[in-house]
């Protein structure tokens, strides 16, 4: 049976995500006992004009198919009309439906892996916005996929678009924390979780209980009046929640982008006391490069960035002494795997027992 399901299962690697697909790929292999290359090969063309085309290059008949792509890695490049194009979000979407629109009819199932959800920062409208990320769900559905998986997403409600397909939200928290464990040498019973703003209070309390501390919150007040490069500017942050003086902090938000917030954030901690400041993302996407977090660093307003390799890191990035890239590709390879034998993926949620128990044999205190 098992040597049957991992001859039916077959991956699609974006480009965009080859070096995270590639290990995935060998993640799989060590899981199974196989010596497999589960890629299917693909050719994704460009023409001069923009235009792009993409072609299969093997059978997928009859095979359990799943699509990898990394919508938010911005190094990808190609010529048109004479000068160098950097791919956008957009463009990436674009390809998925390409790749769906090709194997549409001759795989058996066809499921879809965006670690980033697309455009899921557009998830909710206020009067004439456009609803970007239920729209490109809807889109999707109406390809005839049979399943999106992602992780983190910005608002995991943003599903209700789509009641009728199989829509999986996965956290990486438990592999985050796992390796910020066995990581830091701090005293993690003086430890405290403080959420960057209200709509990341459920991920933080969830860390909060994980490591038995207490949690606080940031309140972002914004002036609504302005709108700079998409967003609200931040007036102030007002905090709400245990005294931070002296403490080991954790800062947990689903993304990263410009980290002008998060760096904010950092900041206040650090003028009202904070000892150690950790910050902890599911997607560090750096949209403004790292030279802001290079000058805090070296002021000392954070210890270290805990990030996972789901999006596009920058290699300069990758090199600086206070970033810990966590790997998931492990992670994803057990969700392929599990999927595909068609088993319940309930086993695969549950890592808090794990972390407990590392808690408790590093601090000589019970956390079970």
């Amino acid at each position: 049976m098992e040597n049957k399901m991992s001859d039916s299962l077959r991956i699609i690697v974006f480009s965009n995500c080859k070096e995270f697909g590639e290990a995935v790929n060998r993640e799989l292999n060590k899981i199974r006992g196989t010596n497999v290359n589960y890629i299917v090969p693909i050719k994704e063309n460009r023409f001069s004009n923009g235009e792009g085309k993409i072609q299969i290059r093997e059978t997928i008949r009859s095979k359990d198919l799943y699509i990898i792509s990394d919508v938010g890695n911005h190094s990808i490049t190609y010529k048109m009309f004479g000068y160098e194009n950097h791919m956008g979000p957009d463009e990436h979407f674009q390809d998925i439906k390409r790749v769906i629109s090709a194997t549409k009819g001759h795989a058996k199932k066809i499921n879809l892996i965006m670690p980033l959800l697309y455009a899921s920062r557009q998830h909710k409208r206020d009067s004439r916005e456009s609803l970007d990320c239920a729209i490109a769900l809807r889109e999707l559905e109406s390809l005839g996929i049979d399943s999106i998986l992602t992780f983190d997403a910005h608002d995991p409600n943003v599903e209700n678009a789509v009641p009728c397909m199989n829509f999986e939200n996965f956290y990486p928290t438990h592999t985050i924390l796992d390796i910020f464990v066995d990581s830091e040498e701090i005293d993690f019973s003086n430890l405290l979780v403080v959420s960057p703003d209200s709509g990341a209070m459920k991920r933080n309390i969830y860390y909060a209980n994980m490591l038995k501390a207490d949690v606080g919150m940031f309140y972002k007040r914004r002036d609504v009046s302005v709108l700079i490069d998409g967003k609200n500017p931040i007036v102030s942050h007002e905090y709400s929640g245990k005294d931070v003086d002296g403490k080991n902090i954790i800062v947990v938000d689903d993304m990263i982008a410009s980290g002008d917030s998060i760096l904010d954030v950092a900041s206040e901690l650090k003028k009202r006391g904070a000892k150690n400041i950790y910050l902890i993302s599911t997607f560090s996407l750096f949209t403004s490069g790292i030279i802001k977090f290079n000058e805090a660093y070296e002021k000392g307003l954070f210890s270290k960035i805990y990030t996972t390799d789901l999006s596009y890191i920058s290699p300069e990035a990758k090199e600086q002494p206070w970033i810990k890239i966590v790997s998931c590709a492990n992670y994803l390879a057990d969700i392929i795997s599990t999927l595909n034998y068609q088993q319940s993926i309930s086993p695969l949620l549950k890592g808090k027992e794990k972390i407990l128990a590392k808690l408790s044999e590093k601090t000589n205190i019970s956390y079970q």
